[in-house]
């Protein structure tokens, strides 16, 4: 055992073990600099010729001199980070990080959690709570938005439609119809600027309304084809004309299952007058908000998508034109959807104030 100048005992053993740290290859710089700075401390050299050595500070010195007193030379090794301690997560913690994300609330007033909210409420490091997230399919950043049906006859509804589409009548055609209003003839009043490697295309906020149009569409499940009609307004008397033309596409005498929401526009004296008039035509009304049961919804968000929500209408009459075109082209290589729904049984229900109560 030596003691130097400087009150430092050290082992040959240590000695041995610190000169072997500072010439591997494989030992980090930080460990490597403890390992010289404890070096020269037991040979006698001063704070000042440390310092100057290997560019540290006196709290730098005498922290790992302290380290090395306590712990010997495995005290010069790097702690062990919070972030580092996945792989000893227990499962009390994790379960309680899963109960806090889904049960418990933030502190006021805050709305949701976040991973460094969360990791120090726990005492583990925001990645360890961000993997656990990930591990659970859990994202609190995130947040949708539904509406629960309050229609007393959901089940018999849903169950009408979904058998239309899984096992529908024999000889007959089913088409999903529906009307997407408001559609806005936008003309953009600045150029577009083109994509780029690393920027995206880019519009101007500046725009000048032409005029709006609605589109009737009725999709015919089978073939994915679609028959549209743009019109000024979605009345009554304009769904009849749109199914005076669906009706005339097919022989006569074919039968009809039309799939329809709610709309009050469908539901008029006129609409049931027409329907005593085409007895092959048969109605089947969605639940209380519920489109997400028509398959033509899944048309209109694919057509907002390729065409209206990007594209530029120099008047109502080329929107008209543009919506014509894109049902040709949709046409061209329609397919039908593949449309599937897991589990009939589940529904979304509302849980009122009274019951709440109780």
């Amino acid at each position: 055992m030596f003691t130097s100048a400087m009150g430092l005992s050290m082992s040959a053993a240590d000695r041995a073990d610190l000169e072997h740290l500072v010439r591997a290859t494989s030992t980090s710089a930080g460990i490597v600099r403890r390992a010289r700075c404890v070096l020269l401390l037991a040979d006698g050299a001063s704070y000042a010729t440390i310092c100057t050595a290997l560019a540290v500070t006196d709290r730098f010195i005498a922290r790992w001199k302290q380290r090395y007193v306590a712990g010997g030379v495995l005290a010069l090794a790097d702690a062990h980070r919070a972030g580092r301690q996945d792989h000893r997560l227990s499962a009390a913690v994790e379960a309680r990080i899963l109960h806090l994300t889904q049960h418990g609330a933030p502190p006021a007033p805050l709305t949701h959690w976040t991973s460094s909210r969360l990791a120090e409420r726990v005492g583990v490091s925001p990645s360890t709570v961000q993997r656990v997230w990930q591990r659970a399919g859990l994202k609190p950043h995130r947040m949708a938005r539904y509406v629960a049906s309050p229609d007393p006859a959901f089940e018999a509804k849903a169950a009408d439609v979904i058998g239309l589409y899984l096992d529908p009548p024999e000889h007959a055609v089913v088409l999903c119809v529906d009307e997407k209003s408001g559609i806005q003839a936008l003309d953009r009043l600045d150029p577009v600027l083109p994509l780029s490697p690393g920027r995206a295309e880019r519009h101007g906020f500046e725009y000048y309304r032409h005029g709006t149009l609605s589109l009737y569409a009725a999709l015919e499940v089978e073939t994915g084809r679609v028959k549209g009609r743009p019109t000024a307004r979605h009345a009554s008397a304009d769904f009849l004309a749109f199914m005076d033309e669906v009706v005339a596409g097919y022989p006569r005498g074919q039968v009809l299952h039309v799939i329809l929401d709610n709309f009050a526009a469908h539901k008029t004296k006129a609409v049931a007058a027409w329907q005593a008039a085409h007895p092959t035509v048969h109605f089947h009304f969605t639940p209380t908000y519920s489109s997400w049961l028509n398959q033509v919804e899944l048309w209109f968000a694919k057509i907002e998508r390729d065409l209206i929500a990007r594209g530029i209408f120099t008047s109502v009459r080329d929107l008209k034109k543009k919506l014509l075109q894109y049902i040709k082209l949709h046409n061209a290589t329609a397919q039908p959807f593949t449309w599937t729904y897991a589990n009939p049984k589940h529904r979304v229900r509302a849980i009122r104030n009274s019951e709440a109560v109780h």
